[in-house]
């Protein structure tokens, strides 16, 4: 046992010293990759909880919205501040011409003249001989008078306008309107509604398809009454007898009717006139004897609201003139 003591002996002395060599060569390494700068390995951290990330997101999402706030009223304040301010008005210091300005405008080129902060004053009278241009307002103080016409597309008055003489190819006004003056239309005029007047009228014609008198109107002639429009159709009847004749002339409203009696002509009608415009309900003939014989015969009147006929209830005796106005009214 004691032989196998010694034995065991050495081999731990070169196991020790074997594992005393090794640790030294492993120190001598480990200072070496620290010379050479070898970083050193981290120390694992503990990992950080859901919780806590998200509260590190909203963070910074905060502070991204409370920024793009902060800029956005900046902006709002300054826009606001300056829609407040007053526009800078032109300066109306005077500006002079150089020679070369005026040279160059004396030349006929296209020159530009002034600065656009300031007004140009020009004191004396002044001619143009071409076409002047103004790409702005024009504002004038003084009157403006013209040698010659003015064309205008389109003509804006916000105020009164005293115009002595003009002339309008067509005018249309949307609103109420007054003439104090007379006022001379050489053309048509065309009324789409109804119109009032307040006073006389005075034409020297008048044309109307429908005359009404409303309340307590009267009409007054002043001058005779004259009658026009188509003459009626005319149809003969036996009351004129063998080989009798005749005619009229007038409109609907009046006329004469002309009758010559043939041979043995009997009671009956002489004539019957049909209307070229039909009445409304049975109109109001009246007959007026203009010759002798028919004042001598027993006549009547037949009527309807398209014709009305000449009759006698006697006999007339042959070869006689008789001759009829008459008048209608419905």
């Amino acid at each position: 046992m004691d032989g196998n003591n010694e034995q065991k002996a050495p081999e731990a002395e070169s196991l020790e010293t074997g594992d005393l060599n090794a640790l030294s060569q492993l120190s001598q390494q480990d200072a070496q990759r620290g010379a050479e700068g070898s970083p050193e390995i981290p120390t694992p951290q503990p990992p950080r909880s859901k919780l806590k990330r998200f509260l590190g997101f909203f963070n910074v999402y905060l502070l991204i919205f409370l920024l793009l706030v902060i800029v956005t009223g900046a902006v709002f304040i300054v826009s606001y501040l300056n829609s407040q301010k007053e526009p800078e008005l032109p300066s109306s210091a005077l500006q002079d011409l150089t020679q070369e300005e005026l040279s160059e405008i004396a030349s006929g080129g296209n020159a530009s003249v002034g600065d656009p902060r300031y007004i140009l004053n020009i004191q004396s009278d002044a001619v143009f001989a071409g076409s002047a241009l103004i790409r702005g307002d024009l504002n004038v103080a003084g009157a403006v008078q013209m040698g010659q016409g003015l064309t205008i597309p389109s003509l804006t008055v916000s105020g009164a306008s005293n115009l002595a003489s003009v002339q309008i190819n067509s005018l249309s006004v949307a609103g109420a309107s007054v003439l104090q003056g007379n006022t001379t239309i050489n053309g048509e005029l065309t009324v789409a509604r109804p119109a009032s007047f307040g006073g006389p009228i005075t034409t020297p014609q008048l044309t109307t398809g429908s005359l009404i008198l409303g309340g307590n109107g009267t009409l007054t002639l002043n001058n005779h009454l004259k009658t026009g429009g188509a003459t009626p159709g005319r149809s003969n009847g036996s009351a004129l007898g063998a080989g009798g004749t005749a005619s009229n002339s007038g409109s609907d409203t009046a006329g004469t009717v002309t009758i010559n009696t043939g041979n043995n002509p009997p009671a009956g009608c002489f004539v019957t006139l049909t209307f070229t415009q039909r009445f409304d309900g049975n109109p109001r003939v009246q007959i007026t004897p203009a010759s002798a014989a028919a004042g001598r015969i027993n006549y009547y009147v037949n009527r309807s609201s398209t014709n009305f006929s000449i009759c006698t209830a006697d006999a007339t005796p042959n070869g006689q003139n008789i001759v009829f106005d008459y008048f209608i009214v419905n």
